[in-house]
C-alpha cells in the first residue's frame, strides 16, 4: 500500500472512531450531522457549516440567536475569518435518540478547541444539543446550542 493510502485509511479509521457506539444504521446516520458541523469548523468552511441546517435552521451562540441559514453562514464566515480562525470542536457523543421515524436529537459533549490548543481548557468544556430532521434521504440541522458544563 503506498503512503498515501495507507494515510487515507488511517484518517478514515479515525473519523469512524468519532461515531462511538454509533456508527451504524439510523442513529449513524443522525450523527453524521454533528460530524458534518466538526468537519465545517476543521475547514474554516461557513457554506458547509450552514449547508447542515434547514433553511430555517437556528443555531443559538452565547446569548445571540441566530435565524435561518444565511444569518448563520455570515456569522460562521465572520467567526472563521477572526476569533474561531483555525479553531476545531472537539467533541463525543453522549446520546442519540430517535423521536420519530424524521426527527431525532443528538447530545455530544466537548468544546472549541483555538489555535494552538491540544485539550480543552477547565471551564471550556460544553454539552451540545442538537435537534436534526429527515429531509428526503438526507439528516439536516433544524437548532443546534451549546450550554457549558460547569467544572
Amino acid at each position: 500500500m503506498s503512503d498515501e493510502a495507507a494515510a487515507l485509511v488511517a484518517q478514515a479509521r479515525q473519523w469512524a472512531g468519532n461515531y462511538g457506539r454509533y456508527s451504524n444504521g439510523v442513529e449513524g446516520a443522525v450523527l453524521s450531522v454533528p460530524l458534518r458541523i466538526r468537519a465545517a469548523w476543521e475547514s474554516g468552511d461557513a457554506d458547509a457549516f450552514a449547508d447542515v441546517f434547514v433553511d430555517n435552521g437556528s443555531l443559538l451562540v452565547g446569548d445571540t440567536q441566530l435565524r435561518g441559514r444565511e444569518e448563520i453562514r455570515a456569522y460562521m464566515a465572520e467567526g472563521f475569518a477572526g476569533p474561531y480562525r483555525a479553531a476545531r470542536v472537539v467533541e463525543e457523543p453522549v446520546e442519540v435518540r430517535l423521536v420519530a421515524a424524521d426527527v431525532a436529537l443528538a447530545v455530544t459533549d466537548g468544546g472549541i478547541l483555538r489555535d494552538g490548543e491540544t485539550e480543552l481548557a477547565p471551564g471550556q468544556a460544553g454539552r451540545a444539543m442538537y435537534v436534526i430532521v429527515k429531509q428526503g434521504q438526507e439528516w439536516k440541522l433544524i437548532s443546534h446550542q451549546t450550554s457549558p458544563i460547569a467544572g
